[in-house]
């Protein structure tokens, strides 16, 4: 896929992958359009790269995605929808029950699911439109094995998968020619992640493999762990599991209750 001369959409493109990715497609050629819902951070972005344009809007919610999808059509539309934004909340000890755990289920699947699926029908006609276009989903590495403190987090990241990946096929049997990629990524350090320790993947390094396997038509993009992990989930199930949830994860959750 070209990614001179497109225009992209970047939803949660004011800081951390977002912006990274913001930034590389700017180099690579493209018109950019961030938006997210922290006004001061989309300035900060439009001030650091003024060549953006920025659109402050909140994916989980239905009115703000309809008057995206406008602002975006008087824009002249996009080729590409990248669905970057994402939400994790705080650790979740299944064990307890209270009205938290709920919470923050139907919060990670608004954003991280049912927000994207609407994105996607909103713009699906104006894309398919287009000579080349595409929509990028984020998933993660624990849609393959899921962790065991970010239990409702990987359901999402899991459910999504399986959604791309339908919907991929659906627009083959139709004889569309929209193209659908799949990124999974590993720990990438971000604020979401600051309070974890070990390996971490850039920002920088995530998107350069982003843009590598869309170049290349590379419809599901495993970068950095996420590859070994596809390999170790696939023959060696006990060891992925036990990779992702190592003895500490365990001790968190006795010692919460």
């Amino acid at each position: 896929m070209k990614i001179q001369g497109k225009t992209i959409l970047i939803t949660g493109g004011a800081s951390g992958i977002g912006l990274e990715a913001a930034r590389q497609f700017l180099e690579k050629g493209a018109k950019v359009i961030i938006t997210g819902r922290n006004h001061n951070k989309l300035t900060a972005a439009k001030k650091q790269f003024p060549d953006l344009i920025t659109i402050q809007s909140d994916v989980s919610n239905a009115d703000d995605a309809q008057k995206l999808f406008e602002k975006v059509f008087g824009l002249g539309g996009i080729d590409i929808l990248y669905n970057n934004a994402g939400v994790g909340v705080s650790p979740i000890n299944l064990g307890i029950a209270n009205d938290k755990h709920i919470e923050g289920a139907k919060y990670e699947m608004d954003v991280n699911y049912i927000g994207i699926i609407r994105l996607n029908n909103l713009f699906m006609e104006m894309l398919k439109s287009r000579k080349e276009a595409a929509i990028i989903n984020t998933t993660s590495i624990l849609s393959y094995v899921p962790s065991l403190v970010e239990a409702t987090y990987s359901a999402t990241k899991t459910a999504l998968a399986f959604y791309t990946k339908a919907l991929r096929e659906h627009l083959r049997i139709i004889g569309s020619d929209l193209k659908i990629f799949e990124l999974l990524p590993p720990v990438v350090d971000t604020e979401m992640t600051a309070s974890r320790t070990g390996k971490k993947l850039t920002p920088e390094q995530l998107v350069k493999g982003l843009i590598s396997g869309l170049e290349k038509n590379q419809y599901t993009i495993r970068v950095g762990d996420s590859k070994i992990m596809y390999f170790l989930h696939r023959f060696f199930p006990k060891l992925a599991f036990s990779l992702v949830n190592p003895k500490t994860a365990h001790q968190n959750i006795k010692t919460s209750h």
